[in-house]
């Protein structure tokens, strides 16, 4: 069984040295980028399974990486930074990043955070193809197509859709869904629930909604709806 594979994004050599370290007691395979340039370069030519990127970096800052990374690529991506605002996580998970870690960290919480994104991200290996009317989900290509055409999803977005769409026509609140995709440790917003849901919409615009749809029920939760023709 080939290593994971964790790409590490940090200008700062000490932090970098240290979460490969401790990345690598844990038997991960890592690679490091020191600024956004080089970081997207290793990205495309070394295929990652988890991004650890940071946010302020020389050339090209965290957000424009992650913005490049989604136009092509599912793979998690785990932001750091020491902009402790919550309009500054909002804006990462708004963009796509999987999960976010504040600076200063505790390296061994870094290393927990990965392996619950990457678990979050396997799919079911005998089961791996999933069909909804027009809508397939591909688990193990982390593909997602709508009436054949290819939609883009971010590991956690993914998770939310999976969950919701094979529990179709059940309801569940913010609560409940941070506690079955982002983990009972989740200690951010419940506002990403909302985020994930309109990415999610957005990118399923052209599933018919004579065959389903997410919907919102008003003090109540999100529900996977579908319909029989």
């Amino acid at each position: 069984m080939m290593a994971v594979k964790i790409l590490v994004v940090e200008d700062e050599y000490a932090i970098s040295q240290v979460l490969k370290a401790y990345l690598q007691k844990v038997n991960y395979q890592v690679e490091q980028a020191f600024d956004g340039e080089e970081a997207l370069e290793k990205f495309h030519t070394g295929y990652p399974d988890l991004v650890l990127l940071d946010v302020m970096l020389p050339n090209k800052d965290g957000w424009e990486i992650l913005k490049e990374i989604r136009l092509k690529s599912n793979c998690p991506v785990i932001m750091l930074t020491a902009l402790g605002d919550v309009n500054y996580r909002l804006e990462g998970l708004n963009e796509g990043a999987d999960d976010y870690i504040s600076k200063p960290f505790v390296a061994d919480e870094v290393v927990a955070r990965v392996k619950a994104v990457l678990r979050r991200s396997q799919v079911d290996n005998e089961h791996p193809i999933k069909r909804y009317g027009q809508l397939e989900l591909n688990l193990k290509a982390h593909q997602i197509t709508v009436d054949g055409k290819n939609v883009i999803l971010t590991p956690r977005d993914l998770s939310v859709l999976i969950f919701l769409a094979e529990n179709p026509n059940q309801t569940f609140t913010r609560e409940q869904l941070i506690e079955h995709i982002w983990g009972w440790d989740y200690n951010g917003s419940d506002r990403a629930v909302d985020l994930a849901i309109k990415r999610i919409r957005k990118a399923l615009k052209d599933w018919p909604n004579s065959e389903g749809e997410i919907k919102t029920l008003r003090g109540l939760g999100y529900q996977f709806s579908v319909y029989k023709k």
